[in-house]
């Protein structure tokens, strides 16, 4: 016999119900699509009304929610969808520990912090690990995240310098018949990368150590018969290497070096016959010590809500595709 009940959250003020139930009473309108009790809002006060069971999950997403805003979490539309599927998952305990952990705080005074478990354990690896694989779709923070670390290593006189790079496989890495010097050639390749490095340290900084070749940026295929000291490597796209690319690259690590390997297996631009050498060096160097790799999914994506679903739709029509093409 199912049973109903009816809780009652008062806010402090105006100002508290309006930052957990959003603006425009968006985060409100994601709370009602998510739980099948009544969820209403007046003035100061939020009432659940309904299924028990349902009523205790969305009350727990709103005291969590509150007690991070009372800790002085500033709470958006990502913060109430995380929160809504930790709660269901019964990990509600994990969102504190997840928003404590302050990274960086921009040149534009904004404070960087991990925003999904999969982004939290993403950084701890970094942390942990001389190498460390980031492998997921588009819009889960691999890049932003792997320069802040890169970053702060180098505030933190743990490396000498940065090093971006990326294979150029719509140049066919034949860079010499693209317009411009080699840094022309090479920079429509990197611009995620730039784009993330003057967001965190501000576009005169960042300008400085690109002439200083603090930020040294080069094709993949310029890394060949180097030995990267003291040195932190990100090595994005890292879906469209072949096995030999990616062994070369590894093998450039040094003494006081870290690298971060970014990709999108889902996004492979490879020709035809290729196996792409991040899956051939995930597979192969899944147990070795000093390595990490953190897989991330849709629920990591911290971009427009229908961009985690677009993802969910395409993997799932690709799982049917495979397994039809199994069966003819």
């Amino acid at each position: 016999m199912r049973e109903f009940t009816e809780r009652k959250i008062i806010f402090k003020d105006r100002q508290e119900a309006v930052a957990l139930l959003g603006e425009h009473d968006e985060f409100f309108r994601l709370l009602n699509d998510n739980f099948s009790c009544k969820i209403a809002g007046r003035g100061t006060e939020i009432s659940m009304n309904g299924e028990q069971n349902e009523v205790d999950l969305a009350v727990q997403v709103v005291e969590e929610l509150l007690q991070l805003y009372r800790q002085g979490t500033p709470i958006t539309i990502h913060e109430v969808r995380y929160a809504v599927q930790l709660v269901k998952k019964g990990e509600a305990e994990k969102l504190h520990s997840l928003f404590n952990d302050t990274l960086f705080v921009s040149a534009r005074g904004r404070t960087i912090k991990p925003k999904t478990l999969g982004q939290k354990v993403y950084i701890d690896a970094i942390r942990r690990n001389s190498i460390t694989f980031g492998i997921g779709p588009a819009g889960t923070g691999k890049t932003y995240l792997a320069v802040v670390m890169a970053v702060m290593a180098l505030r933190n006189h743990e490396v000498d310098r940065i090093i971006l790079t990326r294979p150029a496989v719509e140049a066919g890495e034949r860079l010499g018949y693209l317009p411009g010097d080699m840094q022309e050639k090479v920079d429509p390749y990197l611009r995620p990368l730039y784009d993330a490095l003057q967001d965190i340290l501000g576009l005169e900084t960042y300008k400085k150590l690109m002439e200083k070749n603090i930020i040294e940026t080069a094709p993949l295929a310029y890394m060949r018969g180097r030995t990267l000291e003291r040195a932190f490597a990100i090595l994005d796209e890292a879906q469209n290497t072949t096995g030999r690319q990616m062994k070369m690259f590894l093998t450039r690590l040094g003494f006081g070096s870290k690298m971060v390997i970014n990709g999108d297996l889902s996004q492979i631009d490879l020709p035809r016959g290729f196996m792409s050498g991040l899956t051939e060096a995930v597979n192969i160097l899944h147990d070795t010590k000093g390595i990490g790799t953190v897989h991330f999914d849709e629920t990591d994506v911290i971009r427009h809500d229908v961009v985690a679903r677009i993802i969910k739709a395409y993997d799932a029509y690709e799982a049917a595709m495979l397994n039809e093409n199994k069966h003819s």
